[in-house]
């Protein structure tokens, strides 16, 4: 049980850190609906569970990647940079017409929806920095035998899966409540906040 509660800490600490992620899902949610907001956190779910595997099976090798200053300032001008240009096109991009409907017009296919979800999470370089740090503390320090390292990562994952999809259920269920000028708003405020979030990821890489 101390391995599922310490999983569940990790998970929540993860879903309720306010990112490029957690607004991913809500304007998909809001915009699109509960399916689409879902399929973009599934795009997100994949790229965790890539990023959980990889460090797993080479902590040394990923060891030496973070402790190489080329690599890590590489990769955070380049995720840096990707977000700033996400975030741009999102706020200069007009927003949709917006009328409320009781079953929410997706316009988004649901391969661009998982690729959406899966590149927003995986540019950014500390997602990497994040799965690697519990692998660093909990794996190597506990020494966690496989069927333990397998729950903990598991209760990781359907935590986040969890409230990742209620996310998705509150924006749809708020939409009623919405105005075309609210969408607007929602997608500047949406596109301010990418930049603003790689603008910070590019402060943390130089300093």
């Amino acid at each position: 049980m101390d391995i599922v509660w310490e999983g569940f800490k990790y998970g929540l600490l993860l879903t309720v850190m306010v990112g490029p992620i957690f607004f991913a899902i809500i304007q998909t949610g809001v915009e699109e609906g509960f399916k689409a907001g879902a399929t973009v956190g599934f795009g997100i779910w994949c790229s965790d569970l890539l990023y959980i595997l990889f460090v797993y099976f080479s902590v040394a090798y990923a060891a030496e990647l973070l402790q190489n200053r080329t690599f890590t300032l590489t990769t955070g001008l380049v995720g840096a940079a990707i977000l700033v240009i996400i975030g741009i096109g999102v706020y200069k991009s007009k927003a949709p017409t917006f009328e409320y409907k009781e079953e929410t017009q997706r316009r988004s296919s649901y391969f661009n929806l998982f690729t959406r979800g899966f590149l927003i999470n995986t540019i950014n370089p500390f997602t990497i920095f994040f799965w690697f740090s519990v692998m660093s503390t909990i794996i190597v320090n506990n020494t966690l035998s496989g069927y333990q390292a397998f729950l903990f990562f598991g209760t990781i994952m359907g935590t986040i899966i969890l409230t990742d999809l209620v996310k998705a259920f509150l924006a749809k269920k708020i939409s009623k409540k919405l105005t075309q000028k609210h969408i607007a708003m929602t997608r500047k405020i949406t596109g301010i906040l990418l930049v603003f979030f790689g603008l910070g990821i590019l402060v943390k890489v130089l300093i």
